[in-house]
This record gives C-alpha cells, sequence and structure tokens, in this order.
C-alpha cells in the first residue's frame, strides 16, 4: 500500500508499544518515518525493520520528552533534515499508577511536560512546513480516559484530557489551511505497559494478575485487549488522504467498552 508514499510521519514513542506499531504501519503504507523515543539501542532495530517493510530512507531521534528544550532542539533538526513534516503522531509512555490524592505537584508538572508541552512544542515547529504543504495531519495518542476516567490513574487522567482540549482547540485553529487535529483513544491494548498495570493493580486488591485481566477483558464487549497493530492502523488512517474530513474528533478504538460517553 502506498497511501502514504511522499510523506514524512514523526512518530513519538516509537520504541515500543503502540508507537512502535504505528512506526511499522506508516511505513508500509509507503510513508518516511522519523522515530523518536529515549532507547537508542531500540530505535536502531526499530529503523532495520522498517528498512523491510517501507520504501527506504526512515531515521530516528534520541529524545527525553520531559526535556522541552531538548525537545525543540530534535524537532528543529528533523526540520533542516527534512524541509516537511507531513504528519505528527504525539505519543509518549503514560504517567505511573496512583491515586489522584496520592499525586505530588511533580507529578503533574513532569507529565505535562512530558505530553503537553511536548506536544506543543513539535506541533509549533512542523506546523509551518504542513501550512505550506496544504496537508497537515496532528494524531495524539491518549486514552479512554478522556471520555471515562480510569481507577487508579488519576495524573494520567487530568494529562489526557488536557491534551485532548488543546487538540480541540487546535483543530479549530488549523482546519482553514488543510491540518487536521485529532485524538486516538486507545483502549486496553496489548503492551508492556497494560501489562505492568494489570501487575500494580493486582497487588493493590490482592489478586493474580491474570485473574484480573480476565475480569478487564471480560468487561470488553470484544471480551479480549487490542494488539498494538490493531490501533496504529487506525492511526494510519487518519494520517492518510481518506480521512480529510475528520477534524477535531476524540476517537476511541476500546472494542465497545466505552459506552454513551
Amino acid at each position: 500500500m502506498d497511501i502514504l508514499r511522499g510523506k514524512t510521519a514523526v512518530v513519538g514513542g516509537a520504541s515500543q508499544g503502540i508507537g512502535r506499531a504505528v512506526a511499522r504501519v506508516m511505513a508500509a503504507w509507503g510513508a518516511r518515518v522519523i522515530a523518536l523515543a529515549r532507547s537508542e539501542e531500540l530505535l536502531q532495530q526499530l529503523v532495520e525493520e522498517l528498512e523491510v517493510v517501507g520504501s527506504g530512507g526512515h531515521g530516528y531521534r534520541v529524545v527525553d520528552f520531559e526535556d522541552v528544550v531538548e525537545v525543540e532542539a530534535v524537532a528543529c533538526e528533523i526540520l533542516a533534515e527534512v524541509s516537511v513534516v507531513h504528519i505528527l503522531v504525539n505519543n509518549t509512555g503514560g504517567p505511573p499508577s496512583a491515586p489522584l490524592l496520592e499525586a505530588k505537584v511533580g507529578d503533574f508538572e513532569r507529565a505535562m511536560r512530558r505530553h503537553l508541552l511536548a506536544f506543543h512544542i513539535l506541533t509549533k515547529v512542523f506546523v509551518p512546513g504542513m501550512q505550506s504543504a496544504r496537508y497537515g495531519r496532528i494524531i495524539n495518542i491518549a486514552s479512554t480516559s478522556v471520555k471515562a476516567p480510569i481507577d487508579g490513574l488519576g495524573v494520567s487522567n487530568t494529562v489526557r484530557a488536557a491534551v485532548a482540549n488543546w487538540a480541540k482547540t487546535l483543530a479549530v485553529e488549523l482546519g482553514p489551511h488543510g491540518i487536521t487535529v485529532n485524538t486516538v483513544l486507545p483502549g486496553a491494548t496489548a503492551t508492556e505497559r497494560l501489562s505492568s498495570l494489570i501487575r500494580t493493580w493486582a497487588e493493590r486488591r490482592k489478586i493474580s494478575a491474570d485473574a484480573l485481566a480476565r475480569q478487564m477483558e471480560e468487561s470488553i464487549p470484544l471480551k479480549r485487549f487490542a494488539e498494538p497493530e490493531e490501533i496504529a492502523h487506525v492511526v494510519a488512517f487518519v494520517a492518510s488522504p481518506w480521512a480529510s474530513y475528520l477534524n477535531g474528533v476524540n476517537l476511541p478504538v476500546d472494542g465497545g467498552r466505552t459506552r454513551c460517553v
């Protein structure tokens, strides 16, 4: 498939999980992918995989999303290399699990830098090129907590909602320039982060991780967790010309678990 051929995509959090799957699908759909994450070793492995599934020319940058100065410097480096970034997938690891009242001010500050501020900086750097190209797709990977807060993820619930409202505001401002801004809300997805959360929650509830996982799957109409690739294909569709009239949307991809919200 070459629906994204000729497009350059910057994908955050690409070393593992949903971000890695998004990078692979984007490359398979023909995009040139620039992957962002903290682990250089994992990024190198990813780019080797992308050269096999895609058309070549892929790259990576090591960046800590909590360091907003570094984020801006890396974004400017990318722009100097590729001239135009057509697709920006804002994605990074979620905050640790904890009840909201256990959170310290620093927990919120770190999460805001990693998500909202880093996403905003990347967007500001890449938007002028999107405006010139009259093609832009800004896609934020958040969580269904945007629609229904998830127990035990107090900081994450708060920050994800901030990102979603930031995105809706931006969608109005950038729509006249041919740039769409949407937020994909994955449900429970079979990643290492979900496994880690399940272990933490199971310990608190004094049940086995397997038992909790089965309970969670039973709460989903499809009776299973998503695979990262299932989320990634939705993201690639939103990035494509096929989704040109989709703008300002919070799109749940959760097997039907989020109801009537």
